[in-house]
C-alpha cells in the first residue's frame, strides 16, 4: 500500500456521513454551551459554523466525534460537570486552609494513576479536569496512565491514588465516551 491510498472505512472505523453527524452535533453542541443561549441568531450561526466544519473537516477531526450523543451520554456529561464543580470547590477550600495554615503541610508528589478511558477526548478532558482541579496538574499522558503532580500526596501507590485523583471524573467520562 502507497503513501497516497485512503483506506475505506471498516468494520472499526464509522462511515464519514455518521462521523460528519457526530461531528456536527458535538460541535453545535459545544457552541451552544458556550454561548449559553438559544437565540435564533445564536443557533443559526451555530448551525452554519459547525455544518461548514463537519461538511469539510469531518475525516480529520473525526476524533471529536466520539461522544454518546445518547441520554446515557448526555446524562453522563451533566454529572461530569456537576462533579467537576463540586471537586473544584472542595480543592479550593483544602487548599485555603492548607495555604493559610502557618507549617504549610504540604507533601508534593508525581503519582501515577491509571485511566480506562480509551477515547482521547475523553483522556483530554480527564487530564484537563485533574489539572483545573487546584492542588493537581496532569504532567503526562502515557498509554493507560496519566503522571499528576498532587501538591498533598495522600498516597503514591498507583491503585489508591487513582481511587482518589481520577474515579470520581471517570466514572462518568466512560459513559460520555465509552
Amino acid at each position: 500500500m502507497s503513501d497516497t491510498d485512503i483506506s475505506l472505512p471498516g468494520p472499526t472505523t464509522p462511515p464519514l456521513r455518521r462521523l460528519a453527524t457526530r461531528l456536527f452535533a458535538t460541535l453545535l453542541l459545544f457552541w451552544l454551551m458556550l454561548n449559553g443561549s438559544l437565540s435564533p441568531a445564536t443557533l443559526v450561526t451555530g448551525v452554519i459554523v459547525a455544518g461548514v466544519i463537519a461538511i469539510f473537516f469531518a475525516r480529520d477531526l473525526s476524533f471529536l466525534s466520539g461522544f454518546n450523543l445518547t441520554p446515557a451520554g448526555i446524562g453522563a456529561a451533566v454529572l461530569f460537570i456537576g462533579t467537576f464543580l463540586k471537586e473544584l470547590v472542595k480543592a479550593n477550600l483544602t487548599l485555603a486552609r492548607l495555604v493559610l495554615t502557618p507549617s504549610l503541610p504540604i507533601a508534593p508528589a508525581i503519582v501515577k494513576v491509571r485511566t480506562r478511558l480509551t477515547d482521547p477526548v475523553g483522556r483530554l478532558l480527564l487530564a484537563n479536569a485533574i489539572t483545573l482541579t487546584p492542588g493537581t496538574l496532569t504532567c503526562e499522558i502515557e498509554d493507560d496512565h496519566l503522571y499528576v503532580h498532587w501538591v498533598v500526596a495522600k498516597d503514591t501507590d498507583v491503585d489508591a491514588a487513582t481511587v482518589e485523583i481520577v474515579s470520581s471524573f471517570e466514572r462518568y467520562l466512560e459513559k460520555m465516551y465509552g
